[in-house]
């Protein structure tokens, strides 16, 4: 588990923790993993994250959303789109739009981490790193 893909790997926990349920999943913390968590929490995707433990041990705990009586995930799909071995950029014009406008695609710019729409509203392009809906 040395060289892994830490934003594939929050994904993943985040939609097996989704799939069972679950009221709240542990990811390895990471500055990206945090700014990650920071966008899902701000689009209202994720009810709330927090740091915990110390030093090299730190986690987030993620706590998922879910919506009416069935509980259904309030994230339906997470897709990774720039990896490690491909990946993908854009520049301010070809922003992508996730469903119509109904997701979001996570972009890594200059000026942080942010979703497709901020980025389009301060004009920055960047690397792609997942679509949410």
């Amino acid at each position: 588990m040395a060289a892994t893909d830490t934003i594939s790997d929050m994904l993943t926990r985040i939609r097996n923790a989704g799939m069972v349920r679950h009221q709240t999943t542990n990811v390895p913390s990471t500055k990206m993993t945090r700014s990650i968590a920071a966008v899902l929490k701000l689009e209202g995707f994720i009810a709330d994250y927090e740091e915990v433990g110390e030093g090299i041990a730190k986690n987030l705990v993620i706590a998922l959303k879910y919506k009416g009586k069935a509980r259904q995930p309030t994230i339906t799909a997470l897709k990774r789109v720039s990896r490690p071995g491909l990946r993908v950029y854009s520049n301010k014009k070809e922003l992508p739009k996730v469903l119509g406008g109904i997701g979001i695609a996570i972009i890594s710019t200059s000026q942080g981490i942010m979703t497709d729409r901020q980025a389009r509203q301060q004009g920055v392009g960047g690397e792609i790193l997942c679509y949410v809906w």
